[in-house]
């Protein structure tokens, strides 16, 4: 098990300003990395409810387990690995959560036994250090969707919401207010 605070700035982007974004950081022509998040949710939306949320990201061949919490830094993540096999059991509903996390839902008092398989989205993914963050450009597929992300993860808030500002004022996009990829995708679930 592992766990860590994430500090990132999001911010959706037009397919037109995802080009420029890359452009103006020499990326263009540089091909994503493909990864699939898997989510699992309750009927009733119980982890949404506890500002929390449980999915497994297939990436390079390795299976994470993550939940997210929230933080006064930003986002507590707790991450287990997992084989391709429990994955599989996973969206078959048979989930035998890592024990970390399932101590962690029951803190949240989240129905264990309600959650269930709700869906997939895919993403292409392009990063780059610059000035001490990571900068993320995402093409984000799922339930008939498509949308372009940038996101900056940095270390510290101060200095992740000034570079986060600055790569937006210099190629003149408009902050907005963007919900996290599993906020996205649970909006087109009915």
């Amino acid at each position: 098990m592992e766990e860590e605070i994430e500090i990132e700035f999001k911010n959706l982007l037009t397919k037109t300003e995802y080009e420029i974004l890359l452009k103006h950081l020499n990326m263009s022509g540089e091909s994503g990395k493909k990864q699939m998040n898997y989510y699992f949710e309750t009927d009733e939306f119980d982890l949404k409810q506890a500002g929390s949320a449980l999915r497994i990201r297939e990436k390079l061949g390795t299976y994470t387990c993550t939940l997210k919490q929230p933080h006064a830094k930003g986002l507590l993540e707790t991450h287990a690995q997992l084989t391709k096999e429990e994955l599989f059991n996973w969206k078959k509903g048979n989930i035998q959560l890592p024990h970390p996390i399932e101590e962690k839902l029951k803190q949240l008092q989240i129905p264990i036994h309600k959650l269930k398989y709700r869906g997939q989205l895919e993403t292409e993914r392009i990063e780059k250090n610059w000035n001490n963050c990571t900068v993320v450009f995402d093409i984000s597929r799922y339930n008939g969707n498509v949308d372009y992300e940038l996101e900056v993860e940095a270390n510290s808030y101060q200095e992740g919401k000034r570079i986060f500002q600055r790569l937006l004022n210099e190629v003149h996009i408009p902050e907005r207010k963007t919900p996290n990829k599993i906020e996205r995708f649970f909006h087109t679930v009915d």
